[in-house]
This record gives structure tokens, C-alpha cells and sequence, in this order.
């Protein structure tokens, strides 16, 4: 009851007339001229613009965007190449690694080849000049003996005993 009591006494604030609707249309028919008149080429120019705009802006990002999918496959590519690249420098220097190694494996075998030759000539050499002496010490003893024997004249038992002695005491010494 309360609300009919509010509504009434609101109700005249919210009273329609014809008279009220036929100036409500003349008043947005009057507003609708004056806009049409006066505003609405400016306003259609203005979204005209903003259209032009919006679709530049869109232009704009969609040919940047197509540069850096560009840029992105160039740069792709350039990596691709950096690593092919790389790949084949570290190939030829491996390549260039193993030829060096082999080199100086070479190079050692035919070091240690001379030097084994050289040392085997030094042995030789070596055997030689011990033979020589030797066989030089030998004739000396034998010259030495003959003396012996030739300034003193023995019998075979006393031949051998000196030989024998001579021999000993060159073999110690």
C-alpha cells in the first residue's frame, strides 16, 4: 500500500501528453537537422580519417611484421651458414690436426731409425776397434813369448808351464 502511496505521488513527474511527445519529435527532429546540416560531413570526414589511419597503422604493422618474418629467415639462413661454416673449419683443422700427427709420427720413426742405425754402426765400429785391439795384444803377447822362449831355451814341460803362466797373468791383467 506504501508503494501505490510513493507511486501517486511521483506519477505526475512521470505524466505524457501528446503535446509533450509532438515537441519531444519536433526538438530530436530539429537536432537530427542541425546535425545533418552542420556536423555530420565534419563527423564523417573525422571517422573517414580515423578509418585512413587505423588501416595506415595496420598497413604499417603488417609490412613490419613481414620485415622481421624476413629478417627472422634471413638471419635463420645466416645461422645456418655460421654453423656449416664452423663445421668446415673445424673439419679442416682436424684434417690439418691428424696430417701434422701423422708428420711427426713419421718424422720420429725416422729419427729413432737413425738413431738405431748410428748405434748399431757405433757397435760395429766399436766391436772392430775391441777386435783390433785384441788381436794387437794378442801378437804383442805372442811376440813377447817368443822372446821369452828364443832367450831361453826349454823343454816342451817347461814350455808349456811358461805359456801357461804367460797366459794367466795376461788374462788378469
Amino acid at each position: 500500500m506504501e508503494n501505490l502511496i510513493l507511486s501517486a505521488r511521483f506519477l505526475p513527474l512521470f505524466n505524457i501528453t501528446p503535446s509533450t511527445m509532438i515537441l519531444t519529435l519536433i526538438n530530436t527532429g530539429v537536432i537530427v537537422f542541425l546535425y545533418w546540416k552542420f556536423l555530420h560531413v565534419k563527423v564523417v570526414a573525422i571517422m573517414d580519417k580515423r578509418k585512413e589511419a587505423i588501416k595506415t597503422e595496420l598497413d604499417a604493422a603488417t609490412a613490419a611484421n613481414e620485415k622481421a618474418n624476413e629478417a627472422e629467415k634471413q638471419y635463420k639462413a645466416l645461422l645456418a651458414d655460421s654453423k656449416a661454416e664452423a663445421d668446415r673449419i673445424i673439419a679442416a683443422a682436424t684434417a690439418k690436426a691428424r696430417e701434422r700427427e701423422e708428420e711427426i709420427l713419421a718424422e720420429a720413426k725416422e729419427s729413432a731409425v737413425a738413431i738405431r742405425v748410428k748405434a748399431e754402426e757405433d757397435i760395429e765400429r766399436e766391436r772392430k776397434r775391441a777386435l783390433n785391439e785384441i788381436k794387437s795384444q794378442i801378437t804383442e803377447i805372442v811376440i813377447m813369448a817368443a822372446g821369452a822362449v828364443a832367450e831361453k831355451e826349454i823343454d816342451s814341460r817347461d814350455n808349456a808351464a811358461l805359456i801357461d803362466t804367460f797366459l794367466v797373468n795376461t788374462v788378469n791383467q
